[in-house]
């Protein structure tokens, strides 16, 4: 039986924040998690959304997974493109098709919205993931490094004082 994805309700939010916190985990992160109910609230289903979420459910109602993304836009195809920021299957759901069916949902909401592409990082050690990705027909980007400003050094660089 395929698993069933639907968006996310606010009723969802311990358990979004129970897949996030059991991402961390895997990616050894944990201590990075800052999100609460409370924040998830407000940036998914506050009054300026910063982002969606769909849920994959198997064996009946069992939540097995979920996917995190937002529109970004590319300049070079002058369109927009869906950012997949999340996606995570609890490691007793994996082999069962549900990342797949996650990552065919949010293609085929990229294409209903016209984007041009849809885009995620995966770590460099991962190896899982990326076997998984690639066999998709996702294509790495091994050129590009990412940089982030955040924190402290977010907070500095944003002061005017800091912006000349």
């Amino acid at each position: 039986m395929p698993p069933r994805i639907r968006p996310a309700t606010p009723a969802d939010l311990p358990q979004i924040l129970h897949f996030i916190r059991a991402l961390a985990t895997y990616e050894k992160l944990l201590p990075e998690v800052e999100a609460t109910e409370e924040k998830l609230g407000a940036t998914l289903f506050g009054p300026r959304p910063a982002a969606e979420c769909v849920l994959a459910f198997t064996d009946g109602d069992t939540p097995a997974g979920f996917a995190i993304f937002f529109p970004n836009y590319s300049t070079f195809l002058a369109r927009p493109g869906l950012y997949l920021e999340d996606l995570f299957v609890s490691p007793e759901f994996r082999g069962r098709g549900i990342g797949k069916a996650l990552l065919r949902h949010l293609a085929g909401l990229a294409h209903q919205r016209g984007c041009g592409r849809l885009e995620w990082s995966v770590l460099d050690w991962n190896q899982p993931a990326i076997d998984f990705y690639e066999s998709l027909g996702a294509e790495r980007k091994t050129e590009w490094t990412i940089c982030r400003l955040s924190g402290p050094a977010l907070a500095h660089y944003a002061l005017p004082a800091n912006l000349g």
